[in-house]
């Protein structure tokens, strides 16, 4: 480049097989190692060397056999940038292709703003020849996509050019030459432009530019409208994967261990756009584990369908409060995943469908739904939930089925249907619903209460088998009202032996542990369910060993020496330990006052 900028010749002193050539004076024929010393002695014997110093540089060398790579003036192939790349930058410029995210618009037009012509013929073995012929005979060069066996101009001998093509400039045609191009195919007609390219960010300017001005050039239309720019995978400490660290994960040895579902569906929720993520196998596991829970939900389901009518459809009147919670959140879930697709965040999205299934779903509405499924005799009633059951599993395997094709595809094949495939099914759309929001808020008022009586029964150590009485305070009541229709749901999902609603204004139990959740107070009697001087033991022994464990981290913290030495990340993984076990020491000594009180 600086011999360019002042217009110096560049001479080739090296021959192919390393060693110099006549351009190299009195050096010829010497390998090129042995010619680098001999400079230098020859320098040093005229005494024009002021000194030898080591500076570190990057020096190429051969993938395959270590070989140092020379730097070489050599006859090549370029294409003209300039008039290609004004283009491509126009339909980025005007929103014709969209990057996402958008910052990486800047990457792409640094690159195109300040193109250089093309090199694209390789040395190498493998690869798309150059379609170019040389005339032994009158010299001429021919450009063809003909096979050539005599020269056109003067039937002499031709020889093809021995190089190959840049693997980037094959790869560029990619949208269309791989549907019959340069034939106008149905394909073709049918398929470009497409609407969404996916790809990494190192290879914006490799691949993605070049299809653009590919497109423009010999389609004369963008091959896409979007641009998705992905992350790179890390391994768990953030490393780049790769041969010399051995820390790359083989995806077949994973997906015979978990399947392939779990590894797609970890992929797709552990990053965001453009942003590059680390890959735990512990995720991997987890996912798997969630793909066991949705097949076991789908056989309950299945199993009790006995008695089921594909043609009923319940009316608004057969709906309970849990049914119209369930759709309201369905309603959610659906607006919530469409629109984070539409934005590209697929992470979001698939996070938004794994809450819905696990949470909303298996743990709550198969539940509630059980004693309808198990009354035989529930009519319409039974038939509602079993409708309720499966349009939503059925909808939200299709919600999941861009995330987990196989376990999605094979439940929806045993699900009633319509059409041959889930990959062709029509994308879910909420239902229209009047006057559900509200009953939604009730319920999840009601499940807030469930929710605090599971955490005190889980704190003082109820054990499973021993139902409780529930007393129940609204601050309204309208509320007390629903409470009163549905105190089933306690004994259903609360292990309440007993539920009793009191007025807003009634005075207050005595003796019993409470929670507070949105306008509802939640009493909890365990004279009974638990031995009080039993309980106090344990809670003697952990206060025990929570206190050993503050004066531990205090003494460290304290310690100068170790706040001196320690990496800060460290240092505030122990504060945050000791302000951990403050809280649990302030828990237990609220729960011992407490059992106080039951003596």
């Amino acid at each position: 480049e600086m011999g360019q900028r002042h217009n110096l010749e560049s001479i080739v002193v090296m021959n192919p097989d390393g060693t110099m050539n006549a351009g190299a004076g009195h050096f010829v024929n010497m390998p090129r190692e042995l010619a680098r010393k001999q400079v230098v002695a020859e320098l040093e014997a005229q005494g024009l060397l002021e000194k030898v110093e080591e500076h570190g540089h990057s020096v190429g060398h051969c993938s395959r056999c270590n070989t140092t790579v020379e730097p070489m003036v050599s006859k090549q192939w370029f294409v003209s940038m300039e008039p290609l790349a004004k283009p491509a930058l126009e339909v980025v410029r005007d929103k014709s292709i969209e990057f996402v995210p958008e910052r990486f618009t800047k990457t792409y037009t640094n690159w195109l703003e300040s193109i250089r012509d093309w090199c694209i013929s390789r040395q190498l073995w493998w690869g798309h020849r150059i379609p170019a012929w040389y005339c032994q005979e009158c010299g001429e060069t021919i450009v063809t996509t003909e096979t050539l066996t005599e020269c056109p101009h003067c039937h002499g001998k031709v020889e093809q050019d021995p190089d190959v093509l840049d693997t980037w400039f094959s790869s560029a045609l990619w949208p269309f030459a791989t549907m019959g191009w340069p034939e106008n195919t149905e394909e073709v007609k049918h398929w470009y432009p497409t609407s969404v390219m996916v790809t990494g960010y190192d290879i914006i300017f490799f691949w993605v530019a070049r299809m653009i001005f590919m497109g423009l050039e010999f389609k004369e239309e963008i091959p896409f409208k979007h641009v998705f720019i992905h992350g790179l995978v890390r391994d768990s400490q953030g490393r780049k994967m790769s041969k010399s660290l051995g820390n790359g994960i083989n995806p077949l040895e994973v997906i015979e261990e978990y399947g392939a579902d779990a590894l797609r569906f970890t992929l797709v929720t552990g990053n965001t756009p453009g942003n590059d993520m680390r890959f735990y196998m512990e995720r991997v596991e987890a996912n798997r584990n969630f793909a066991n829970k949705i097949w076991n939900a789908s056989k309950f389901v299945l199993m009790n369908l006995e008695g089921f009518d594909e043609s009923f459809v319940p009316s608004a009147e057969d709906y309970t409060l849990a049914d119209k919670w369930i759709l309201e959140e369905y309603n959610k879930t659906v607006t919530n995943i469409t629109n984070n697709l539409d934005k590209f965040e697929l992470g979001e999205a698939a996070s938004a469908v794994y809450d819905f299934i696990w949470n909303t779903y298996c743990d709550w509405y198969i539940e509630l739904a059980k004693p309808r499924l198990y009354n035989k005799e529930g009519g319409r009633d039974r038939q509602t939930a079993q409708y309720l059951l499966v349009s939503i599993l059925r909808h939200m395997m299709e919600l999941l089925h861009p995330f987990m094709p196989f376990v999605t595809e094979h439940i929806w094949q045993h699900l009633p249907h319509e059409g041959e495939s889930i990959m062709v099914a029509p994308w879910p759309s909420t239902l229209s619903m009047e006057g559900f929001s509200s009953a939604a808020a009730h319920m999840n008022v009601m499940m807030d209460g469930i929710k605090g009586i599971r955490n005190m029964r889980a704190e003082m150590n109820v054990p499973m088998g021993k139902r409780s009485e529930v007393i129940l305070v609204p601050a309204t009541e309208e509320l007390k009202g629903i409470l009163e229709t549905h105190g089933d749901y306690f004994h259903t999902l609360g292990w309440a032996e007993k539920v009793t609603v009191l007025s807003p204004d009634a005075p207050k139990p005595e003796n019993a542990t409470v929670t507070v959740v949105n306008g509802l107070e939640v009493y909890l009697l365990l004279k009974d369910l638990i031995d009080a001087d039993k309980e106090k033991e344990r809670i003697a022994k952990e206060q025990a060993t929570v206190l050993k464990e503050i004066a531990r981290l205090e003494g460290k913290l304290n310690n100068q020496g170790f706040l001196a030495k320690a990496p800060e990340a460290v240092v505030a993984k122990e504060k945050e330990k000791l302000e951990e076990y403050k809280q649990k020491q302030q828990a237990l000594n609220e729960r011992e006052e407490f059992l106080k009180t039951l003596a």
